[in-house]
């Protein structure tokens, strides 16, 4: 079969998309025309940040150099194009499942950086091919022999396996598609076994039902088949079958070893999970063992370490809140979200993500593709709090921490945090380690100029801004990764804000018992910068554990109704006061004095 099914893996802006336009162009499968950078990222987000945050998969046909370009002599090229983000590591697992190779792509100005490694890693579990690329060696910062050396330490290959290209320039990727044809193996073909398909992502359209995008492992598929997903064993008839050219272009069939898409025809957006299989239909009643399909091995969905609350701006929003967020889920199955409602802010959503910058993508694709303002509450992780009478809680949001009478004690998750880093900034990041409790760094060297530390750190440390702060203290130049470890007794404690005497929920936060006073009073000056003034003082407190440990007060917006008198007698004057100052308490006494925090306040006060 010639075929080849490959991804590429590597850090966050090593040129990925950059690499993939000029794969479209060689192999003509986007007009000229049409073509533009990050051709593959579809969203406007994507193009905006300069980031991909979804994988995209595309169908080329590539003529080798001295083939004759006819039907029947090129060969099919299946590219994933993945994330390199952190917080996106779950999109690339599920690329790798659907490949047999994987190019390695290194920033020749850069070096080998930490999710090069942490997707390496993803890549060798599954056995496949590794092709190791150094790209951006037209640049005037560029170090291609160091990147190459830290690649041959990594991968303990020789040099001259190692391929120098410039995505931008154009440089040497003509011989790196060769070298994916010569050297990533063909899908084996299973002759006359039945339909089995990896389903590594979906989408949902309102003509065609729930769409599978798959990998084909064995068998055949067509339209008008009907098929079952083994996982929720949804069965449906097939509507529609094809490739990915970017587009969906519709085919005949789908053949062992094809990457490709599914329309299923089912309406229900949760019968299609990525990490299912796909079967022709059966008896789902008490089949035999030897009758029943087997499913493929998938992919682990990761659990969400950080969590917040969504709740529509306009309480009428609600279910469209809910329709935006189960078509996001569709697509994106890593982040979670259920059911929750409070007092003041009515009926909205937990959800679950892998990280703050997943977090943020989030809700800006509800906000602009769904048209719907939201509430944002301040993002949280889980903690385990073991209660007095033997029970154990799991709090992920502030809202479920329980009165501090009936806790015994409480344990919070820690991450294996690892930095990659060059050695003449190894004095500020072991200085930020320890203010952000990092605990027992070791350090290895990768090459001759990159560190390696590794260091037990609070998932709540590292969710506050570590990365922000770790670019910012080596001038961009290390990265991170870092995994879920194991748990670790706590001493923390639930911070809330009152503001005008009533409790603002969405504002309260699990903090660092000895951190509590400091955070307190920090989020109270921001308040009493970002909040407007009104017709009275707004007082802003932290209260933790009932007790008020800091406060501010925004003093009333006055308006001089003195400004009219031009003399006579000074009670006149105390008269005009005296009533303004009672309209203000009938202000506060009919309830008019509630004070309501607008969602862009809520926003800059978690993101400064």
């Amino acid at each position: 079969m010639n075929v080849r099914n490959f991804a590429i893996i590597a850090h966050i802006d090593a040129g990925k998309s950059t690499l993939a336009d000029r794969f479209l162009e060689l192999t003509d499968t986007v007009e000229e025309r049409k073509m533009q950078e990050q051709y593959l990222d579809r969203m406007e987000l994507e193009r905006e940040r300069g980031i991909t945050i979804q994988m995209q998969p595309v169908r080329m046909l590539w003529h080798p150099e001295g083939s004759e370009r006819s039907e029947g002599q090129e060969v099919i090229l299946n590219l994933v194009d993945t994330p390199g983000h952190v917080d996106f590591s779950y999109e690339v697992s599920r690329s790798l499942a659907a490949v047999e190779g994987a190019v390695l792509l290194v920033d020749a100005t850069k070096g080998v950086q930490a999710q090069t490694i942490a997707h390496l890693n993803i890549a060798r579990k599954l056995g496949l091919t590794i092709i190791p690329v150094v790209n951006k060696v037209d640049s005037p910062l560029a170090r291609p022999q160091e990147a190459a050396r830290e690649l041959q330490d990594l991968l303990a290959v020789k040099e001259e396996d190692i391929y120098f290209i410039s995505a931008k320039e154009g440089t040497n990727v003509s011989e790196l598609l060769s070298a994916i044809e010569e050297k990533v193996p063909s899908p084996k073909e299973n002759a006359g076994s039945s339909l089995q398909a990896l389903v590594f992502g979906s989408a949902y359209d309102a003509y065609k039902g729930s769409v599978a995008f798959v990998r084909l492992f064995g068998g055949e598929v067509r339209a008008g088949m009907r098929v079952t997903l083994l996982g929720t064993e949804a069965a449906g008839e097939v509507k529609e079958v094809g490739y990915f050219l970017p587009h969906m272009a519709a085919q005949e069939s789908l053949l062992a070893g094809d990457i490709g898409y599914v329309a299923t025809g089912l309406k229900d957006a949760e019968s299609v999970r990525a990490g299912d299989t796909l079967v022709e239909k059966f008896e789902t009643r008490n089949p035999k063992p030897e009758i029943r399909p087997q499913a493929l091995p998938g992919f682990q969905i990761p659990k969400p370490v950080v969590f917040m609350s969504l709740y529509p701006e306009d309480a009428g929003d609600f279910d469209a809140l809910k329709t935006a967020l189960g078509k996001l889920h569709l697509s994106d199955p890593s982040f979670t979200y259920e059911v929750e409602a409070k007092e003041a802010l009515g009926r909205g959503f937990r959800c679950g993500f892998l990280g703050i910058l997943h977090s943020e993508i989030l809700v800006e694709r509800v906000q602009r593709e769904f048209r719907v303002s939201l509430v944002v509450s301040r993002p949280s992780v889980e903690f385990r709090v073991h209660m007095r009478q033997g029970k154990e809680l799991f709090c992920r949001t502030p809202a479920d921490w329980p009165s501090p009478a009936l806790v015994e004690r409480v344990e919070e998750q820690w991450a294996r945090l690892e930095v990659l880093t060059p050695p003449a900034f190894l004095s500020p990041v072991t200085q930020l380690l320890q203010k952000e409790e990092g605990e027992g760094s070791s350090m290895e060297p990768v090459g001759e100029n990159l560190l390696r530390i590794i260091s037990p750190m609070p998932l709540r440390s590292l969710m506050e801004g570590f990365y922000d702060k770790l670019k910012s203290c080596t001038k961009g130049m290390a990265s991170m990764d870092y995994e879920i470890a194991e748990w670790r007794q706590a001493d923390v404690v639930k911070l809330e804000f009152w503001i005008a005497g009533r409790n603002e929920e969405t504002l309260s936060a699990i903090v660092p018992r000895e951190k509590a006073y400091e955070e307190g009073r920090r989020t109270a000056e921001k308040l009493k910068e970002l909040l407007p003034p009104h017709q009275f003082d707004v007082a802003l407190q932290a209260v933790a554990e009932g007790k008020v440990i800091a406060r501010e007060t925004i003093r009333a917006r006055r308006r001089d109704v003195t400004a009219p008198l031009y003399g006579g007698d000074v009670t006149r004057k105390h008269k005009l006061l005296e009533r303004q100052k009672k309209g203000k308490k009938e202000l506060e006494a009919k309830g008019q004095g509630r004070i309501q925090v607008p969602p862009d306040v809520l926003l800059r006060l978690y993101r400064d």
